[in-house]
């Protein structure tokens, strides 16, 4: 089985949004090197739940996005295709792994990404 791992919040507007999340729930933001993304700390690491971040609004990330960490993404774009869904294209995280977008049978933009201990 596979478990989310990661979610992504669209925002047009970074520091209201980073504002909002603030004031209401406590959240920190670091961004992530240069890139227009900002990885959300919500808590401490032994408590229970994920971490996420806020990103640009653009093309299909318009709604919140759930990532499923898989071990071969791959084979698991292979699986949604063959299972009716559509999936966008695969690219590398520096430091991280690969990861794609996917579109559900039902319209529901959702990630995956593989982690890979040789991503440079």
């Amino acid at each position: 089985m596979a478990k989310v791992v990661h979610f992504e919040i669209p925002s047009e507007n970074f520091e209201k949004a980073k504002s909002f999340y603030s004031n209401v729930f406590g959240w920190k933001f670091k961004q992530w090197g240069d890139m227009p993304y900002h990885m959300t700390e919500s808590g401490p690491k032994e408590e229970m739940g994920i971490e996420g971040a806020l990103t640009k609004k653009s093309g299909h990330n318009m709604n919140v996005v759930n990532t499923i960490g898989v071990e071969n993404i791959d084979k698991t774009i292979e699986v949604i295709k063959k299972n009716g869904g559509e999936v966008f294209e695969k690219m590398p995280i520096p430091t991280i792994g690969w990861f794609a977008y996917f579109k559900d049978p039902d319209g529901n933009i959702q990630g995956v990404m593989q982690n890979d201990p040789n991503a440079k």
